[in-house]
């Protein structure tokens, strides 16, 4: 098993200054703030602990969610987007505006002067242009730990006791798509940015600190923070290859490249500040993603890479992806999660199951899968689906509809579109999730999907290795990997002993050093320093960057990256 230096926190050096600390803050705010302060925030920061830290001094102090309409009211508005379904709700069109009750938010701006501090969602809204404006962010990866502890409440209610799938569903559905609307038009307002993900160890920067890191980031190679997370199939191989903590049981997870819910640091002084990566979408998705893939996805970063650790642990769970037209319909999504597997190592046993068998009965499958969600039997994969031998290199392409998992001893590293909710899981091998439950499986969903015809000839066909050389030059050589044509997203892999060029071609880049030590990312025109990463690291290359070089960082060292990016022409 291969070794790195592998780095769990990336970030981006800034110019400007930075205050730590509630002393520093409440002192910092103090001399700056005016008459009224407005402190925004993202749902999930934990409000009483702001008050706290810089609420002395104020005569009047307003709560948002004092201003909001009933809870009931609330539930009435959004049930409809949450259904009654455990995991899946229905894109909201809602707006932040529609959760305040007209009355409530006219006496309040009746009693806001001066020494007034407001907090919350809305905060700026309630306060008017001339407050200062804090904004308190937060990563969507923080949010789940504290859903998971039922620390926060959604917007407008207390749905701590909820199970967390639950307060999943709200957050993805409703609250963090019309909060990402809100904050958008905010950014230029925002005079100061407070970091709150660690609980009372809050950092502060000025808006012009936090705009000037957001910039230099769009227009440079960059990592976002990776998280990782246990799985009843998790494996060791990362904790190795990423340095982890040896005392947990496994780690299945790394998200390692999902913009929308992992986070992005800027050092000021030495000091991490930590903010959602989705932010630097929102400000500069046209220099980031590039304006085709801009007209195409508006600003939301497409693409998505995450391991999928196995080894010493166990099989996925047999599982589909929706059809486009399928998650248009029901969920409201405009686009759906094909994906692939790029096996980054494996052991001699690892296998990938991909597609059903050729001439199997479907009825006979769907009524075995029925039956084994109704605990009555053990579901026998293997009679029914394709258990194909995995090595390292391998590349194996998922469009949506394809029944799929990973078998155990595979170190996967997942390539997909980006919306990662919507797995639907048909069989789980008689296995517990990590709270002891049994995981939602949701085989009628499923099998309105299920492509059939991706049968076992169409698999080795289309689906496997399906690998063409498409460049070489001295010292490197590239392959196209997929995806398939029903996929938005094209993969190449090159290998390189020297300088290897590349092109953004309009399109963001994703990449990942799947072979060598470290690689150096450099600009021919000099656009940027130059960016250095490790073995099993994921970085994106803004569109904007234009031309950009991979060479190894050690002399004799042979290195291979895989890069994804949005294909325009089949």
């Amino acid at each position: 098993m291969k070794k790195s230096n592998y780095d769990k926190y990336p970030s981006t050096r800034v110019e400007g200054a930075v205050w730590r600390g509630w002393e520093a803050i409440s002192r910092t705010l103090e001399q700056n703030r005016g008459p009224v302060l407005a402190v925004d925030c993202y749902a999930g920061v934990l409000e009483d602990e702001a008050i706290r830290g810089i609420g002395k001094g104020f005569s009047t102090i307003l709560r948002t969610r004092d201003l909001m309409k009933s809870e009931a009211d609330i539930r009435v508005m959004t049930d409809r987007f949450m259904t009654d379904d455990v995991l899946f709700g229905y894109v909201s069109p809602l707006h932040l505006e529609e959760f305040f009750d007209a009355a409530a938010l006219e006496k309040a701006r009746s009693r806001i002067g001066p020494d007034t501090l407001i907090v919350g969602p809305g905060a700026a809204m309630v306060a008017g242009e001339e407050a200062c404006l804090v904004y308190a962010d937060m990563a969507r990866w923080e949010i789940q730990q504290r859903m998971r502890a039922h620390r926060v409440c959604g917007l407008g209610i207390d749905n701590r006791p909820d199970p967390v799938s639950v307060q999943y569903k709200r957050g993805y559905f409703i609250d963090w798509r019309l909060l990402d609307a809100y904050k958008d038009r905010l950014f230029h307002r925002v005079q100061w940015w407070l970091d709150t993900n660690v609980p009372d160890d809050p950092k502060l920067i000025s808006g012009e600190t936090f705009l000037r890191g957001m910039a230099a980031t769009a227009r440079r190679p960059f990592r976002v923070v990776p998280f990782f997370d246990p799985a009843p199939w998790g494996g060791q191989w990362m904790k190795e290859v990423c340095d982890l903590d040896r005392s947990v049981s496994n780690f299945g997870w790394c998200f390692d490249c999902v913009p929308e819910e992992n986070s992005l640091l800027l050092e000021v002084e030495g000091v991490k500040v930590e903010f959602p990566s989705q932010d630097l979408v929102l400000l500069h998705s046209r220099e980031l993603l590039g304006v085709p893939v801009e007209g195409r996805f508006g600003k939301d970063f497409p693409i998505r890479f995450d391991f999928l650790d196995t080894m010493g642990g166990g099989n996925l769970s047999l599982q589909v992806h929706p059809t486009t037209q399928f998650i248009r319909e029901q969920f409201g999504m405009p686009y759906t999660q094909d994906e692939s597997y790029y096996l980054m190592d494996a052991e001699e046993d690892a296998t990938v199951f991909l597609g059903v068998r050729s001439g199997v009965d479907k009825e006979a499958m769907l009524s075995d899968l029925r039956a084994a969600q109704r605990g009555e039997m053990s579901f026998d994969a293997e009679k029914y689906v394709n258990r194909l031998p995995a090595k390292k290199h391998d590349h194996f392409l998922i469009p949506g509809g394809t029944i799929h998992c990973s078998g155990a001893n595979a170190m996967v590293l997942e390539i997909s579109a980006t919306p990662n909710l919507f797995t639907f899981k048909l069989w789980d091998w008689n296995r517990l999730g990590l709270d002891g439950k049994p995981r939602p499986i949701n085989v009628e969903r499923g099998s309105k999907v299920i492509q059939w015809e991706r049968d076992t000839e169409y698999v080795k066909a289309r689906l496997v290795n399906h690998f063409e050389e498409t460049g070489s030059g001295d010292g490197w050589k590239e392959i196209r990997t997929g995806l398939h044509p029903a996929e938005f997203i094209e993969t190449r892999r090159t290998a390189f002993t020297g300088v290897a060029p590349f092109h953004t071609g309009d399109s963001v880049q994703v990449l990942n050093l799947v072979e060598g030590k470290a690689a150096l990312v450099e600009s021919p025109g000099k656009r940027f320093p130059p960016f250095e990463v490790h073995y099993a690291e994921t970085f994106i290359i803004p569109a904007c960057v234009g031309d950009f070089t991979l060479c190894p960082l050690h002399e004799g060292d042979r290195c291979m990256v895989i890069r994804a990016y949005v294909r325009f022409n089949p």
